[in-house]
């Protein structure tokens, strides 16, 4: 069963992100607002994977479901990204199950009820 619900703007081809505990949004329609890919995990009890900005600031005015994994690394190349997630993923699916939302930095992981 699906737990995580990957935006369009992550990669869909990541090991980590494999499974069946996986959805993505390309593969439905990578048109959906956002608005759509909230009621989609709302209503699935999914977990949003994200570098889209506008779901955190959903997520500040709502409660769960769904929540939110709001990653904030900026530009970086696609290696590194590769490396630091595939590093602190464990971290961050614990965290996400406490918090509300929880933001991904370089340096950092943040949980916010």
């Amino acid at each position: 069963m699906a737990k995580y619900l990957v935006d369009v703007n992550l990669p869909s081809r990541f090991s980590v992100w494999k499974g069946e505990q996986f959805e993505y949004v390309i593969h439905f329609n990578d048109e959906w607002k956002d608005s759509q890919i909230w009621e989609y995990a709302r209503t699935n009890g999914l977990t949003i994977v994200t570098k889209d900005a506008d779901f955190s600031e959903m997520m500040l005015l709502n409660e769960p479901p769904p929540r939110v994994i709001h990653i904030k690394l900026g530009n970086i190349k696609m290696s590194d990204f590769h490396q630091l997630i595939s590093k602190t993923w464990d971290s961050i699916k614990l965290l996400s199950e406490k918090y509300k939302l929880i933001r991904v930095y370089a340096d950092r992981i943040e949980g916010i009820d």
